[in-house]
């Protein structure tokens, strides 16, 4: 996906912080930007683009000429984007995803408000130059990775980790921080702020009516919960079709990535998109994934291609493999996959080998968290080559 990059409090030429932006530009192939903030010498933004949502109008960092105190440099997916604008009469100017939901309740609500609201992976650094009398405050919102490094004379945060930079630690997931930038160019930490934790329900699912409602369906009965994963399962897969560039998917004959393929392959076809849907396998030759997947992808109907390698079969050199492929020789932008879901549901052979003093335990709460928020784990991803 796109590239973030923010700087504050910098002592360098614009050549050397430019340069610095530069490390994170495999994020984003389509374009570039690099921006100083008007009167501010220490802070500036890069941005680099892969252009999947409003081709024409998606540039950053994002300005809106009714808050023009506010610079915005985001990465992810909000879904639920314009149910938020339609709920508080938002005037969106165009199709990205992040202007209206972030400026407009930022301005209205701050930053815990803006991230508890939205229904989405996310990562954001906002500088907010509004009150003269106090220090402008940049902020940082996580709900996918994003990376800080700190100095005795610098903050920088990133959405991509680069090599030889001291005290690059990650930012943690569900937390905003806010900071001061004082005259002399140091940011200083004013808080950081836990908004959201997995065990409890999302305040956007209590706002949204425009995504059906687990709470429709309580309890721990079997039809109950195999109710409640059909509609959470479904609905994970529909609000992440939120793109314009070509759909695949990740394809290796297992329960996971096959009921991905299977649900995506029929929503495609009821939005009438206009192109099949492309699946990918990858593994030895006629090894039982590669067998598997084509059994899959002939009974939905896929365009099936198959990447065939002659070394160990190691997760992360097939996945860099694999995308390698489709980036080279297809269309396909956005993929989905079933990556995730054996962690998070201990499918793995491994998981039922541990002695019983070891296994994980269950409580009531846990699995209320599991059947009713499954969307928000990483059992289901949506990603952007």
């Amino acid at each position: 996906m796109c590239g973030i990059w923010a700087l504050f409090g910098s002592d360098e030429c614009l050549s050397v912080q430019c340069l610095s932006a530069m490390k994170i530009a495999h994020r984003g192939p389509d374009a570039f930007r690099f921006e100083n903030v008007n009167g501010f010498t220490n802070c500036c933004f890069g941005f680099h683009r892969l252009a999947v949502v409003d081709q024409l109008y998606g540039m950053q960092p994002i300005r809106v000429k009714k808050f023009p105190y506010l610079w915005l440099c985001y990465n992810g997916e909000i879904y639920n984007h314009r149910q938020v604008g339609a709920d508080a009469r938002f005037p969106a100017r165009r199709l990205v995803d992040g202007e209206g939901p972030s400026c407009h309740l930022y301005a209205r609500g701050g930053a815990e408000r803006t991230a508890a609201l939205l229904d989405g992976v996310f990562a954001f650094v906002l500088l907010d130059t509004a009150n003269a009398s106090s220090p402008p405050r940049p902020g940082r919102l996580r709900r996918r990775p994003m990376f800080r490094l700190l100095t005795d004379r610098r903050s920088a945060g990133s959405e991509a980790l680069h090599g030889g930079a001291p005290r690059v630690d990650p930012f943690p997931p569900g937390h905003y921080e806010v900071l001061d930038l004082k005259p002399s160019g140091k940011v200083v930490t004013v808080e950081t702020v836990k908004y959201h934790s997995s065990r409890h329900q999302p305040l956007h699912t209590r706002a949204s009516h425009s995504i059906p409602s687990v709470g429709r369906f309580s309890g721990f009965e079997p039809e109950t919960v195999k109710g409640n994963i059909r509609l959470l399962f479904e609905n994970a897969v529909r609000k992440r079709l939120m793109t314009e560039r070509r759909i695949g998917c990740l394809l290796s004959g297992g329960l996971d990535s096959s009921l991905v393929a299977a649900v995506l392959l029929k929503q495609i076809k009821e939005r009438k998109l206009p192109y099949p849907l492309q699946t990918f396998a990858i593994g030895m030759e006629d090894s039982p994934d590669l067998l598997a997947a084509r059994k899959v992808a002939s009974h939905i109907g896929s365009e099936h291609h198959e990447v065939i390698f002659d070394t160990y079969d190691i997760t992360t050199v097939r996945m860099y493999l694999v995308s390698q492929y489709i980036r080279k020789n297809t269309d396909s932008v956005v993929i989905f996959s079933g990556e995730g879901s054996d962690e998070l549901t201990q499918g793995y052979i491994y998981f039922h080998k541990v002695s019983h003093g070891g296994r994980v335990q269950c409580s009531a709460q846990s699995k209320r968290s599991v059947s009713t928020f499954a969307d928000e784990s990483s059992e289901l991803k949506a990603w952007e080559r």
